[in-house]
């Protein structure tokens, strides 16, 4: 049936009014227009295939998402649709992770330093000049490395559960902290504990609200990935090499004070391994900090990623949207 533009005007306004909605533009469920559709790619960087996830119009300001351990990009599959109308969105895999190239210990620098210099390579390679960065647990070193490397390029820092402080490094970190000091079999085996299915899937579940909210097929994807034949020598030299963060904490620290970054942080305060101890000392040096705990655990966008990216939005609405490039 064919109805008049006049006649289907004074039917919402009908609507309306029995509603008590006034209807704008602006009154839609979500100012959020249509994503862009997020496309797969594969760079060669330094002899090693990277894998990178891609969205959102290359004019618009860029966000790179840096992941954790022991996931990978996969861990902003959700987050990624929820910028991409208005950000380009790059996220990378790590060598070793994901879907990224697993050279084998012998062929590879398994350091935080190197994996700086592979994301690095990355983003010049994709020519992205300026960017906010997203860091979270292991993206947290690699970022403050690469901020700190290139202060001129940081648009923002969005960080969750992601340290730069010695306060929260507790009960968690007593295991890697004497590999650090001791690589000794004994040693070794306690950290393999971390990468078994358990382990994998404690830290997805641990400190929810609803365990039954989050997918398996989280903890289904990571862990193929740690049971491949080479990739525990991997991770037990990354996590030895964790050990070099923490010494550079106070050049980190000291880029915040001096260089200034807005940064928004977003923490599920019922995380172990990175608690709320390590979130609070960020206001002692950042001036524009926009500061929330979440009531969830490790990996907080798996429950709480309508809130991340809605603050995310924000934040950077107010912060980076009118930048100048």
């Amino acid at each position: 049936m064919f109805i008049k533009e006049s006649t289907f005007a004074a039917l919402l306004s009908i609507v309306t009014v029995f509603s008590g909605i006034t209807v704008t533009q602006a009154d839609s469920p979500t100012s959020q227009s249509e994503p862009s559709q997020v496309t797969f790619h594969t760079k060669e960087i330094n002899g090693v295939n990277i894998f990178y996830r891609e969205a959102g119009p290359k004019d618009a300001p860029t966000i790179v998402l840096l992941h954790g351990f022991p996931t990978s990009s996969h861990m902003f599959r959700n987050l990624i649709p929820k910028l991409s109308d208005r950000y380009h969105v790059i996220a990378p895999d790590y060598p070793g992770y994901g879907n990224s190239e697993m050279p084998l210990v012998d062929e590879f620098d398994y350091t935080f330093d190197n994996m700086t210099t592979i994301v690095d390579k990355l983003l010049q390679e994709l020519h992205v000049e300026r960017y906010s960065l997203y860091l979270m647990d292991y993206g947290a070193p690699i970022g403050f490395r690469l901020a700190t490397r290139h202060p001129e390029r940081i648009d923002s820092l969005i960080i969750q559960n992601g340290n730069a402080y010695d306060e929260g490094l507790r009960e968690f970190w007593k295991p890697l902290k004497a590999y650090w000091k001791d690589q000794s079999p004994e040693n070794a085996k306690a950290l393999k504990g971390l990468l078994t299915l358990g382990a994998t899937k404690w830290q997805y579940t641990h400190g929810v609200r609803n365990p039954e909210a989050i997918s398996p097929d989280t903890w289904g994807h990571v862990q193929p990935l740690l049971d491949r034949e080479g990739n525990q020598a991997i991770q037990l030299a990354m996590f030895l090499d964790y050990g070099s963060n923490p010494a550079l904490y106070p050049k980190w620290q000291a880029y915040l004070r001096k260089h200034q970054p807005p940064t928004l942080i977003v923490w599920g305060e019922n995380d172990p391994i990175f608690p709320a101890e390590g979130a609070h000392p960020y206001k002692r040096d950042l001036k524009i900090l926009e500061f929330h705990l979440l009531n969830t655990g490790h990996f907080a966008l798996e429950e709480d990623g309508d809130i991340i990216a809605n603050y995310i939005r924000n934040f950077l609405g107010k912060h980076v949207d009118s930048i100048t490039r």
